[in-house]
């Protein structure tokens, strides 16, 4: 007679080999985009160390500066006046380069393993963010070094997010990835919150080591990455996902935002069948070009909307915890610490539009709503939400959960849609090319966001607040067009394909009496 099984074994056999496989990989992903948004977040925390009000602090005794100056505990070149644009501009070194560097990014994604390309950017990655830390160590004071090595960080960081995004679109189809990327997709928050946090232990002494060990962290990440990272489930004998259903054109006709099909996609495409167990070398698809992929219906509009959605977020996360300390006056490590809340919110907000979009099958619908709520929370946090730890602690997680709502959802399951769409008939080589697109062209407002703040701020932190309210409604409507645009295309290639088969039916059937007819019909006139 067999005993009972241990809790933690009945556990273990409960799920299927393909399973464990599944989660194995949602997790290793989770981590390694954390890791990268872990080493960007610091700069944001460190810039109020760079330029402060040296008037409230005490001088060291063995300073060497002279009584009256002012700005003694800056770090040059950032103790002038001009430092807020300065700062700006170390910022856009990093956001122009990522933003150029993920157009090519996912061309290359397309063609080189996974595994190594991940891990080669995670390894540099690591470099220059802990290079741009050495700059304290190393008494470094000349802006062309801090800018450079930005640039160099914002190019290998690209390598991050279309190979995420292509590795668990390889292994997760359709049915639930609205809920289970929103949730994956948390790694966003979860590394700005460990970067602010991490930044925040060091940033009022030595801040260089709040970039040095972030980038200690990426690096060693990316050996754990080349040492388990599974690109396709077919490389360990697991059953690939099924992305489309076999009546997939029929279901999706009543809902033209479904971005997995539509009425103007390929009916073929609808009805191929899963790929096999086996993974055969020789029936590998080839991998799509940059024009094909722009061609995918809604790419574009939700590249647009990403771009503006983008230049918010961005903005609150290179720009927030200095706002806290100047308006609120909390210090550096206080203010760092708040601005995590606004990283929290921003966990909900992506579970949350994930969930809906998911019950409701409608992406866009999601991203419209929540944008059309957050311009009314940013004005009221504007206003309100330094007047109280409570008001500020609320007003953070609401616009945090809207703002990173739309952006969550347009980057992992809106791109994996479009990267898997039934008019590539299975083509998923595709996925790398649209996600890069796609948060490309949100990269594109990801450096405007910034580079505005620091041109705006000094005219005032209302007017900053203003410009980000804009961005938010220009990408609700950009989404709202592109709905309408698309769906009166669907109605048009509807009402062709309908003519098309009623020609066919009258060919089958008729043909016969058509050729008879043909000896005995006169020509045609010229205006016919």
């Amino acid at each position: 007679m067999r005993s009972a099984l241990a809790p933690g074994v009945w556990f273990l056999r409960a799920f299927s080999r393909d399973s464990w496989f599944r989660g194995f990989i949602l997790l290793l992903t989770f981590f390694i985009y954390t890791c990268y948004h872990m080493s960007r977040k610091p700069i944001s925390v460190v810039k109020s160390r760079l330029h402060q009000n040296c008037s409230e602090l005490i001088k060291p005794i063995n300073d060497s500066h002279s009584l009256n100056d002012t700005t003694w505990c800056d770090w040059a070149p950032f103790d002038k006046n001009n430092y807020k644009e300065l700062l700006g501009a170390v910022d856009n070194a990093f956001l122009v380069a990522y933003a150029i560097g993920m157009f090519i990014s996912g061309i290359f994604g397309e063609r080189l393993p996974l595994r190594y390309y991940l891990s080669a950017g995670m390894l540099l990655s690591g470099l220059f963010t802990s290079l741009f830390g050495l700059g304290y160590f190393w008494n470094i004071h000349m802006l062309w070094y801090f800018v450079l090595i930005q640039i160099c960080n914002g190019l290998v960081q690209t390598t991050g997010w279309p190979s995420v995004v292509t590795c668990v679109g390889n292994w997760f189809g359709k049915g639930k990835r609205g809920l289970i990327m929103g949730i994956w997709n948390s790694h966003t928050s979860v590394g700005n919150i460990l970067g602010s946090l991490i930044a925040g232990i060091w940033v009022n002494e030595q801040w260089g080591l709040s970039f040095v060990v972030p980038g200690i962290i990426t690096a060693a990440m990316g050996v754990i990455t080349f040492l388990f990272l599974i690109e396709y489930p077919e490389d360990v004998d697991c059953t690939p996902p099924q992305h489309h259903t076999s009546d997939g054109l029929e279901e999706n006709q009543h809902n033209p935002e479904d971005l997995g099909s539509g009425p103007y996609t390929n009916k073929e495409s609808s009805l191929e069948t899963p790929a096999r167990c086996s993974k055969e070398p020789s029936a590998q698809p080839a991998a799509i070009s940059f024009l094909g992929a722009l061609r995918i219906p809604g790419v574009v509009e939700f590249s647009l909307c990403l771009l503006f959605a983008k230049l918010v977020s961005y903005t609150f996360l290179y720009w927030l915890p200095l706002y806290i300390f100047n308006v609120a006056h909390f210090n550096a490590k206080q203010a760092g610490d708040l601005s995590t809340l606004f990283d929290v919110g921003g966990i909900m907000g992506g579970i949350m539009a994930g969930l809906i979009s998911d019950y409701t099958n409608g992406r866009a619908t999601t991203c419209c709503i929540m944008l059309i709520l957050a311009a009314p929370m940013m004005f009221l946090y504007n206003f309100i939400g330094q007047s109280g730890i409570i008001n500020s602690i609320v007003m953070l997680i609401i616009c945090g959960a809207l703002v990173n709502g739309p952006y969550a959802l347009i980057t992992t399951a809106v791109s994996a849609d479009l990267g898997t769409h039934q008019s590539l008939k299975g083509n998923a080589k595709a996925l790398s090319t649209v996600t890069a697109i796609i948060d490309g062209t949100g990269s594109i407002g990801a450096a405007l966001g910034p580079l505005l703040a620091g041109l705006i701020s000094p005219t005032g932190w209302n007017n900053v607040f203003y410009m980000l309210i804009s961005a938010d409604i220009l990408a609700c409507l950009v989404r709202v067009l592109g709905v309408h645009t698309w769906a009166l295309v669907g109605v048009n290639v509807l009402s062709c394909q309908a003519r098309t088969r009623e020609v066919q039916i009258v060919g089958r059937e008729g043909l016969w009496n058509m050729r008879t007819a043909a000896f005995h019909s006169e020509p045609l006139s010229s205006h016919e």
